[in-house]
Parts: structure tokens; C-alpha cells; sequence
């Protein structure tokens, strides 16, 4: 069927919106038609070429949207259903099994070759092939094929804006505190980068009980933000050392970096009290290295440790965001601006530039 998608075609370069052709479902995927996408920093990264995604390509994996057709041997969602299209995963391999699809041993094939585990893409251009099933779906497009291993059915009440940032930027902030570091009421955690992630996890510590909650950025419209999100500590690290900042609070039990910034990542390090974990969520460029103080590590007992998706399983872990939504304990509506999908590339300089914590992609407002 013919669709409308958004793709990228030169690294750095604004997406071109395109009619393609989408290929039927195959086992176990749906044809979702897409009502609502977030812009995340991976897709930034797979446009800029940082992440080596195959182009031409088209990108988008925080996609919500409504069942239009079923694949071979489908039976647990029906045609009708709203569903969220969370990060790719094969679902039969040994961390899949294991129920840490974050980790699965497929990933590369979905997440960097945009492709299907044999190899095919269900999105074509003009004849020419297009990797067209980022994260098993490539949802900045007004359709999408998805796989079923990904998918989480939605209550038809919840609005598509805000449940899109649910399938992967709120999925790993959120879940770095509550799965990852399962943290603790009443300890002390700092959260560095006050992006989309950086927020959710700031909400997720809220709701763990913990304290402080330090929030670290240098933009401080976006420490007032995570202030009102609800840290109790707010640090600008362009006016103060980070190190020195978090040893005059005591030392952290938990620093969650999601800036991906090396420097940054060894003074959170440095800002641990003895036993301390750094949970590293942001993505570096290729090649970075982190050193360590190997003294503070060894003797200190300190824990480094990175994380993909929060470490969650959205078919459990996103209900429980629902939930804490549905309370008032997650404001989503605070973080997200919406934008028509024929205005996707002034979203994402937006989202690129900092003027908006999450820019999401209304896909039917321009159809």
C-alpha cells in the first residue's frame, strides 16, 4: 500500500516526506497506522550518521497508533486496537528468554540495520529499498509494519500524544530508577541531564521515595522544570563542579547519567558516597572511553553500569506507567509539545536545539 513517510537520505540533512510503498505483514507483525511518534535523541543520532543506521532510512520508534491488518499467527491483538510500538526484540533468543529484551542478541539487526532478522525491509521508495524497520517499526510514517514481540494494547481513552514518549524515552528513564537501580526511599540520587529521560527519571525517584532528588543541567528553564517534577536539589554544572556539588550533599547512593558525555559521566562518578552506583543511559559517540579513579572503584566499592531501555519490559512496565499517569504521578502533558507530521524537521530542531523537552509527532493532524 502507498504511505507517507519521512526519510532520511543524507547525514545531517532535513527528512524528506516521500510516498512509499509498505509491504503486507509478515508472521507475527501488524500494519499499524500511526497516529502519534515521539522524536527521541536515537532517532538525532541515526540521522546524523553517529549511530550507523543504513540510509536511505526511515526512522521513528515511539510510535502509537491503531491495528489496520494482522500478520500470520497473530491472535493476541485485533484489528481496532490502539497499541504503543516499543523498542525491537526477537523474542526467542537466550536474553530475550530471559525476559531482558533490552539486551536481545538480535538488537543490531533492528536498532542499527533497521532491517528484519532475514535481512528485508518492508519499506521501498520509488523502487529503491529503504531501511524501513527501525526498532522493528519506522513509525515517522503514517503507516508502520511492527512486530508483536514490541507491542502493548492501549485503553482507548489515553491520548496517543502522550503515550508515545512511553515506548522508549520515559521507558528508560523511568526505568533506570524503578527497575534498573530498583532504588531505595530514602536515598540519595542525582539525575544528570534534564532532557526527556533525564525528567522521567526524576519522576520515577519522586515515586520511589527518594531523597535528596538532585537534578543537573545547565539549562535553567529545565532545572525549574525537574524542580517542579520534583527534585529537591537543583545544580547548574556550568556555575558549580559536579564532584564537589554532590560530596557537599553527602555523596549519592545513585547517580543516573543520560548525557553521554564522558567528563561529565567521571565527575558523577567522582559524586558517589562509598557503594555508590552510576548508571550510564545516554548514548556516546563511537569511540569514547570512560577512565575511572580505580582507587575510588576498588576501595570504595563503587558500581559503573550501563542500561538499555531502562532494563524494562514494556508488556509489564508500561501498564505500571499508565498507572502512575492515570494518578497524577507522571505528568506527561509537561513534557510533550506536538507537532503536525508534515512539520517534522522544525521538531526536530527543536527537540535537537533544547527548545522542547519531548517533541512529538501528530501523524494524522496533516494527512
Amino acid at each position: 500500500m502507498r504511505i507517507m513517510a519521512a526519510v532520511a537520505r543524507t547525514a545531517g540533512q532535513p527528512l524528506e516526506l516521500e510516498s512509499c510503498e509498505l509491504d503486507a505483514p509478515q508472521r507475527g507483525e501488524v500494519r499499524v497506522r500511526v497516529e502519534a511518534c515521539g522524536i527521541c535523541h536515537t532517532d538525532l543520532v541515526a540521522r546524523d550518521q553517529y549511530w550507523p543506521v543504513p540510509l536511505p532510512a526511515v526512522l521513528g520508534h515511539e510510535g502509537v497508533g491503531i491495528v489496520e491488518a494482522l500478520g500470520e499467527g497473530v491472535t493476541q491483538f485485533a484489528v481496532g486496537d490502539r497499541v504503543l510500538m516499543s523498542f525491537g526484540a526477537c523474542g526467542h533468543c537466550g536474553s530475550c528468554r530471559e525476559g531482558q529484551l533490552g539486551y536481545c542478541q538480535q538488537a543490531p539487526v533492528f536498532q542499527v540495520l533497521a532491517q528484519r532478522e532475514d535481512g528485508s525491509s518492508p519499506i521501498s521508495c520509488r523502487g529503491e529499498r529503504v531501511s524501513g524497520h527501525f526498532f522493528r517499526q519506522s513509525s515517522f510514517a503514517s503507516h508502520a509494519i511492527a512486530s508483536t514481540v514490541n507491542l502493548v494494547k492501549l485503553e482507548a481513552d489515553l491520548p496517543p500524544q502522550l503515550m508515545a514518549p512511553l515506548a522508549c524515552g520515559v521507558l528508560t528513564g523511568a526505568g533506570a530508577v524503578l527497575e534498573s537501580l530498583q532504588a531505595e526511599k530514602g536515598c540519595a540520587i542525582a539525575v544528570v541531564g534534564c532532557g526527556a529521560v533525564g525528567l522521567s527519571a526524576i519522576m520515577a525517584a519522586k515515586i520511589a521515595g527518594c531523597e535528596p532528588i538532585v537534578a543537573v543541567d545547565v539549562n535553567p528553564q529545565r532545572l525549574a522544570l525537574a524542580e517542579e517534577l520534583g527534585a529537591s536539589v537543583t545544580l547548574n554544572s556550568a556555575e558549580q563542579p559536579l564532584k564537589k556539588a554532590l560530596k557537599k550533599l553527602g555523596g549519592m547512593h545513585y547517580v543516573v547519567d543520560t548525557t553521554g558525555i564522558t567528563d561529565v559521566m567521571r565527575e558523577a562518578f567522582s559524586g558517589l558516597r562509598s557503594r555508590g552506583t552510576l548508571l550510564c543511559v545516554g548514548v556516546s559517540k563511537p569511540g569514547s572511553e570512560l577512565s575511572l579513579d580505580m582507587a575510588s572503584l576498588l576501595m570504595q566499592g563503587k558500581t559503573v553500569r550501563g542500561c538499555i531501555e531502562g532494563d524494562a519490559l514494556p508488556a509489564d512496565f508500561v501498564p505500571r506507567l499508565i498507572q502512575y499517569y492515570r494518578q497524577g504521578e507522571l505528568p506527561l502533558e509537561k513534557l510533550v509539545t506536538s507537532y503536525p507530521f508534515s512539520a517534522i524537521n522544525q521538531a526536530i530542531e527543536d527537540a535537537k536545539r533544547g527548545r522542547v523537552v519531548k517533541a512529538v509527532l501528530s501523524m494524522q493532524q496533516s494527512m
